[in-house]
């Protein structure tokens, strides 16, 4: 995964591996090439959070806005999400396009996603 992260999963063509805790895997056999999947991850490497946080500068603009507004990693409970494509699932491992995150976040949850 890389050093430096998109902004969001949106701007990205970045490509990685999810490596899911082997007793898990079989809960990841109906993951399909092609899908998307939500992620929920812990942002591991993010500052502590302060009430001073509340109000942050946006990454690419420097514009002041709310952290409920925006796309920042320091959040009060450190809770990150992304939507990625799916090239292709091995066993425990499933190959991600779209990344927007550092190597190595605990992953908390993944969800298909659905847009309708």
């Amino acid at each position: 995964m890389p050093r430096m992260c998109p902004a969001t999963a949106t701007v990205s063509d970045m490509e990685g591996i999810l490596a899911i805790v082997p007793q898990y895997e079989r809960g990841l056999s109906d993951l399909a090439p092609g899908q998307r999947i939500v992620v929920l991850f812990h942002f591991h490497r993010s500052d502590s959070f302060t009430l001073n946080n509340l109000r942050q500068a946006k990454r690419n603009t420097g514009e002041i806005k709310g952290v409920f507004s925006i796309c920042s990693p320091r959040r009060p409970k450190a809770i990150g999400m992304s939507v990625l494509e799916i090239p292709a699932v091995e066993k425990s491992r499933v190959h991600v396009k779209g990344l927007d995150m550092f190597e190595g976040p605990p992953i908390l949850d993944i969800k298909p996603y659905v847009d309708k």
